[in-house]
């Protein structure tokens, strides 16, 4: 017979917001993933899949089954990238009626760039 752990109320949401997508994946504390989803899956296609409002379709569709599989209650939210589902994906999970304990932009940013090009010779 399997046992299942424990799923405590507290998780974390991951945000991954390019200019072409938005990707969302739901953990517990430790990091195993309880739910993903993206925009596309949704059933966005094309350009539509970078809108704020396929974000928040996608964020939906993935706390509500998050919620009802698991006692989740209270998430930490790491946001990664410069697409337009970033701030919709957050009022989303707000309405979706998870709290939110923390908000942290993950964007990596470089320290130098990368090496610019050999100067042109003529």
């Amino acid at each position: 017979m399997k046992s299942r752990a424990k799923v405590s109320e507290k998780g974390r949401v991951y945000i991954t917001a390019t200019f072409n997508n938005t990707i969302v994946t739901i953990t517990d504390e430790v990091g195993n993933t309880l739910g993903w989803g993206t925009s596309g899956s949704v059933g966005f296609k094309g350009t539509r899949k970078s809108t704020p409002f396929a974000a928040t379709s996608a964020v939906d569709q993935v706390a509500k089954k998050v919620m009802m599989k698991n006692n989740l209650r209270s998430v930490d939210v790491f946001i990664k990238g410069p697409g337009a589902g970033r701030d919709a994906a957050l009022r989303a999970l707000k309405s979706a009626g998870l709290s939110i304990t923390m908000i942290a932009d993950v964007t990596p940013m470089p320290h130098n760039g990368v090496r610019p090009k050999k100067k042109r010779r003529v």
